[in-house]
């Protein structure tokens, strides 16, 4: 468990380090240089995915609660809508001006979808981590910027560009599920 916790650890802190230390990430961002500092924080974030693929697939399972029978359905259901808001921040549709924080509304969702087919502690762990660090950077980021300029909608032909991209992240997602030995359609679905 302590690669998962490490992992977490790491992703949060890289996280809010801008928003809790700005001085200090100026700083940082002064003596390094913008990018190469930007470059030591995306090691730092892919090290803490690693870690955090590490220490989940290394927990054996014990369970916290029984996920229910048919909600399998749902948590695919909710997993496209977490891949497609995960990219509506950057898409050039009417999507993007729906939420301000569609990313991290993503990951929100995706944390709900998994914890409703995984009831194990290490799911738990993961999961309800990611979805309290997100609600927890969405405040942070409320805090620091209070006013938010809503961009305009674009064309619906962006949303069905996101759609498209999304259903096909989607298939490529599931695929590596599947190569990992979890396949999300072989769920709770009794």
């Amino acid at each position: 468990m302590t690669l998962l916790y490490l992992g977490i650890a790491i992703w949060i802190l890289v996280h809010v380090f801008k928003r809790v230390a700005p001085s200090a990430r100026a700083a940082l961002d002064r003596a390094m240089g913008q990018k190469p500092a930007r470059g030591v924080f995306a090691l730092l974030l892919v090290v803490s995915i690693v870690l955090m693929v590490i220490g989940y697939r290394a927990e054996p399972y014990d369970p916290v609660y029984a996920p229910l029978a048919g909600i399998g359905h749902l948590n695919n259901l909710l997993m496209l809508f977490a891949v497609m808001l995960l990219g509506a921040g950057s898409s050039k549709g009417r999507m993007r001006s729906w939420f301000r924080h569609p990313m991290l509304l993503g990951v929100i969702v995706w944390s709900f979808a998994h914890l409703l087919v995984n009831g194990d502690y290490a799911s738990v762990v993961l999961f309800g981590s990611m979805a309290l660090w997100a609600v927890a950077e969405i405040l942070l980021i409320n805090r620091a910027e209070p006013t938010w300029a809503r961009p305009e909608p674009g064309p619906i032909k962006g949303d069905i560009r996101l759609l498209v991209i999304s259903l096909v992240l989607y298939a490529i997602i599931t695929g590596i599920h599947v190569a990992l030995g979890h396949n999300p359609f072989l769920g709770t679905y009794a």
